[in-house]
């Protein structure tokens, strides 16, 4: 008597979306019931449905980053199954070039692979012609339905719809429009006002972080509340960048009239864009925040112990750059006349930047400033001017390179690079010209 092999069934299941899978009979389910059935009729040929069930509910067929199938790759390589079972060969994958990969590895390891709507073998040359040939249908529907959802989401932004994301600071979205956050509103309207009267990112940054502005906090559409984080100066750009708040709808780089109510007038905006793009260091997007090399907070104040200047350099090793100092003669004359050639900049800022905070807490700056303020400025308290000197170190990971240049230049002459480490030349009238400037910042009060 001839004992038929037997021969194991791995079931996949695949639902793009998560709609309806929490019904106690979903899609997911009546998929398997059909590959149930398919087995049951091969049971003649040996063919077994094992338990473990590979159910990949609420994720795309377009690319392979799903639990359910990479546990089911798993299997395959160590040899638990000999058969996969779908319902539609779509089911497994969309992509054509995800579903070769897939192929080849189950004839690596002699897995056939069937589909119960669409019957082939993929061990033939006529399953791969049809398998190929059905894949390229589902992969241009797949491509045909993403163009349609592109171009209905291009229609109703020049329409002004919203289209759904995390709503603008400022706004709620109330049936698909924006509406204004009375709180948020009147805060986008002072950042705006407060930066025209003092185009200080930095300054206005303090002060909004000191009270405690967040960025937006909302609860998205499947009720997941995302609580607001400490506004950073990324955010603080994005809300003086947008065209929102001047009653505009973006689509990309295009702009046409939205359906809600302006915060801020197109005069006050067009003259906040001015002043952004008259202070080049102060704002480029977060795209060019990303591709533009690091401006150097040391340069021009790096030199040799024989006075040699050392000049910011870049080197490209794939996506990441790595920015350096190095000494001018290396570069003209050669490497033989330097002590040190160069030094990483992440090696040296650091240690710059450390003994300018320590200098901005040290007891003799405190005596200082209170002789300070007492000649500048007698309506302000010592013990605001004191912490306002001293809040520079707090803010000092928010203010952007250029404004953290612009401190170290004003408090150091000169740093001397040698071999056995670093020496700073302070200027004499740094300090006091440091506290001038943060001064001029403060608003006048009754001295205590």
């Amino acid at each position: 008597m001839t004992t038929t092999r037997q021969l194991k069934c791995a079931i996949y299941t695949r639902k793009s979306t998560e709609e309806g899978l929490d019904q106690t009979y979903n899609s997911l389910d009546a998929q398997r019931d059909a590959c149930e059935s398919y087995i049951a009729s091969q049971k003649s040929e040996g063919w077994v449905a094992l338990r473990e069930r590979y159910d990949d509910g609420g994720y795309s067929g377009g690319n392979m980053e799903r639990p359910a199938l990479q546990r089911l790759i798993d299997d395959v390589k160590q040899g638990s199954v000999d058969i996969i079972i779908v319902y539609k060969i779509d089911r497994l994958s969309r992509s054509l070039a995800d579903f070769a990969k897939l192929v080849d590895l189950f004839d690596e390891h002699k897995v056939t692979f069937v589909s119960v709507t669409q019957a082939f073998n993929t061990t033939t040359s006529m399953g791969r012609l049809t398998l190929n040939i059905l894949l390229s249908f589902a992969q241009f529907e797949r491509e045909l339905s993403g163009e349609r959802v592109r171009d209905k989401f291009a229609a109703s932004r020049q329409r002004g719809i919203w289209m759904g994301g995390v709503p603008p600071y400022g706004y709620d979205v109330v049936e698909r429009r924006l509406v204004q956050n009375p709180a948020e509103a009147a805060i986008v309207k002072e950042i705006y006002t407060r930066f025209i009267a003092l185009p200080s990112m930095a300054h206005l940054l303090r002060e909004l972080r000191n009270r405690g502005v967040t960025s937006k906090t909302w609860t998205t559409t499947k009720g997941i509340h995302r609580q607001g984080k400490l506004i950073d100066k990324t955010y603080l750009y994005r809300i003086l960048k947008r065209p929102v708040y001047a009653g505009v709808a973006s689509h990309k780089g295009n702009h046409y009239p939205g359906q809600h109510e302006p915060i801020i007038d197109k005069v006050l905006w067009d003259q906040v864009q001015e002043l952004i793009q008259a202070g080049c260091p102060r704002v480029k997007g977060r795209a060019a925040i990303r591709t533009t090399k690091t401006p150097s907070i040391l340069q021009g104040l790096i030199f040799s112990p024989e006075g040699r200047a050392f000049t910011p350099a870049w080197t490209n090793k794939g996506p990441k750059v790595y920015r350096y100092y190095v000494n001018t003669d290396a570069i003209k004359i050669g490497p033989d006349v330097c002590e040190v050639q160069r030094i990483p900049a992440r090696e040296i800022e650091p240690v710059i930047v450390d003994q300018v905070k320590n200098a901005l807490r040290s007891p003799e700056v405190l005596a200082h400033t209170v002789r300070e303020v007492r000649s500048l400025r007698p309506n302000i308290t010592e013990s605001r001017a004191i912490e306002a000197l001293q809040s520079i170190e707090q803010v000092w990971e928010n203010l952007f390179p250029a404004e953290q240049a612009q401190i170290i230049r004003t408090l150091i002459e000169k740093i001397t690079l040698r071999r056995t480490g670093v020496s700073i030349a302070w200027r004499e009238d740094g300090m006091s010209r440091l506290l001038r400037t943060t001064l001029q910042q403060l608003p006048n009060e009754k001295a205590a």
